[in-house]
């Protein structure tokens, strides 16, 4: 046997050579094995700032430590921090630490974590393997990308370490002009240097998708990921540098006191928004569209069913990608003009209309299916109940005079976290399940796993649910004190918090049983009909002994017996009226085929 044909987990020699061969690999799946456990860990990173900003919201006041070391809870916060400014004339700040742990929440999970968990990790490793290519186009260009990655995100970590941020994680001006120069220069260069690795990542995506296709694969015979991948890097290319030129602006402002966007040097603290939302609405979407593509490819395996609506679906990841460049300053309604708000009103009304075509055609793709009710398709459903109410919570906030009342409140905080969360991380921890066995050639315990999603699925709701009431009420994000009316509220909010972490750590040892323990995994355990479930679990070190074949679409469950797979357990309904999708004419009744 050559080594082509081994597993690519196969040890290389001694302990040493392996842990070099991982150190200098140009193996896209071992970049996407490194990727998954650094954005892992950048999760319960972030997860913990999470639990220490809702802990701190547990009760209404702070409990701070005086400049004599007097300790004073509940209300005489309140009323020590008027006194001091009466007695100096300047605000006593004693909102530090809090404002440092959620600003370290939102930087970690937004530019370490959700941004490249599902392109960096699960595309690496399945995009080539779903287009039947040997690697990604550029493997040393994969890596590079790898290290940029981890070299941003230690600096971040340093960054949280020398002092931390205050700014929030959009490093607003003037905040991140004023406060702590060393520490938020360090993570404005962070997110700086992270940019190049989304960047470098995005450009190798696009050009796989162009020219590494097996023969025979037209546009309309790609996966539904493979789309949404590609359109995620899109939006990668072209609207990373747009934060990347604007963050170096920031750095040279605070180093050499130019103005900018500081007042206090003549600067315009609102270019810096516009600037910042351009890229960052459609990051956005570099957050979700990927989870998109996971949800896509889970109903279509786990519902044993071609998927409804494949072109309208690829188109309209297209059409987000492209309407996600237009509608940043829905961000921006309190500052600007009545007529700008008018316009980005009804762009941010328009970008609803594909992401309504994608949910539509999951439900009528569930219809009538013969569903598998196992861990990723809890998870698909799970993501489309959260997504959905992400997606109708967005009207009000998109609706001018609605907004006025929501804005900064925890309404938006709710609404983001149902989409991020609520759609991006559980279709990420969906597909985790989904291609888990597939990645490391072990199955995991399935009634662990549904009863961790159980947790998470009421937990996150539990959390995040409330705060849509609270945000009713006139509570505003990022504070951390409020009136004594919303404590039962945030309380609830926070005991949530606590079951969608014992849910997340239920997740962590089920996959490290499945690690050590777990049973041998089947080359297709779900019968899916796409390329990475032709291969061995876990795949050999060029994915393929030889360049598959493409015979059939990646969907059409009508008329093909998924590979590997008892064909009298998936009766086939009928002859294909084509080729893959249709377009390539094939009479094939089994399943993927190597030339």
């Amino acid at each position: 046997m050559s080594h082509h044909d081994v597993s690519y987990l196969e040890p290389k020699g001694s302990f040493w050579q392996t842990v070099w061969s991982w150190v200098y690999t140009i193996d896209h799946k071992k970049i996407g094995v490194m990727y998954l456990t650094a954005v892992l860990l950048a999760f319960l990173l972030g997860g913990l700032f999470a639990l220490a900003v809702r802990a701190e919201l547990f009760t209404p006041y702070q409990t701070i430590v005086t400049e004599t070391g007097e300790t004073i809870t509940k209300g005489e916060a309140l009323r020590f921090i008027a006194d001091r400014w009466v007695e100096n004339g300047s605000t006593l700040t004693v909102n530090n630490v809090y404002n440092r742990f959620f600003t370290a929440h939102g930087a970690i999970m937004v530019f370490l974590f959700i941004i490249p968990a599902v392109p960096a990790a699960l595309g690496n490793f399945f995009l080539p393997i779903m287009l039947g290519a040997k690697d990604v186009a550029f493997p040393r260009l994969n890596l590079m990308s790898w290290y940029i990655y981890v070299f941003g995100s230690l600096l971040a970590v340093y960054s949280l370490v020398n002092g931390g941020v205050e700014t929030g994680w959009t490093f607003y001006t003037p905040y991140s002009t004023t406060t702590n120069w060393g520490s938020t220069t360090a993570m404005l260069l962070s997110a700086f240097i992270l940019g190049f690795s989304s960047i470098f990542t995005g450009m190798n995506f696009i050009a796989t998708v162009h020219k590494l296709r097996v023969p025979g694969m037209g546009w309309f015979d790609m996966p539904l990921f493979v789309w949404a991948i590609y359109a995620t890097a899109i939006i990668q290319v072209l609207a990373t540098p747009v934060l990347g030129i604007t963050l170096l602006m920031l750095v040279f402002e605070r180093t050499f006191q130019i103005g900018i966007f500081d007042p206090a040097l003549g600067g315009d603290p609102v270019l810096y928004q516009h600037f910042f939302w351009f890229y960052s609405h459609p990051a956005v979407y570099i957050m979700i569209l990927p989870g998109f593509g996971i949800a896509s490819e889970l109903l279509a395996v786990h519902c044993h069913k071609k998927i409804f609506g494949y072109r309208a679906i690829a188109f309209s990841s297209i059409a987000i990608a492209a309407i996600s460049f237009i509608v940043w300053a829905h961000h921006m309604f309190t500052a600007q003009s009545v007529a700008l708000n008018a316009i980005f009103s009804a762009l941010t009304f328009l970008v609803a209309i594909p992401t309504a075509i994608k949910v539509f055609n999951w439900i009528a793709t569930m219809y009538k299916a013969s569903i598998s009710i196992n861990t990723p398709m809890m998870y698909a459903m799970y993501f489309l109940f959260c997504f959905t109410i992400g997606g109708l919570t967005g009207p009000p906030l998109a609706t001018l005079a609605s907004d006025i009342h929501l804005h900064d409140t925890y309404f938006v905080v709710a609404h983001f976290h149902y989409v991020m969360m609520g759609g991006t991380v559980l279709a990420f921890i969906g597909g985790l399940h989904h291609w888990w066995p597939k990645m490391f050639g072990k199955m995991y315990w399935e009634p662990g796993a549904q009863l961790a999603g159980i947790l998470v699925f009421v937990g996150f709701n539990v959390t995040f649910f409330t705060q849509f009431f609270l945000g009713t009420r006139g509570m505003p994000r990022r504070y951390a004190t409020y009136i004594e009316e919303l404590t039962t509220l945030h309380q609830i909010s926070t005991i949530g918090s606590w079951i969608l972490a014992l849910g997340l750590f239920l997740h962590l040892f089920v996959f490290i049983h499945s690690l050590a323990a777990g049973k041998p995994a089947p080359k297709n355990p779900w019968g899916g009909l796409t390329f990475e479930w032709e291969t061995e679990s876990p795949p050999v070190e060029h994915n393929f002994p030889h360049e598959p074949v493409i015979v059939h679409g990646p969907y059409d469950y009508e008329s093909v017996v998924p590979p590997h797979c008892d064909p009298a357990e998936y009766p086939v309904a009928r002859p294909p009226a084509g080729g893959a999708n249709g377009t390539n004419g094939t009479n094939g009744t089994n399943g993927t085929h190597h030339a």
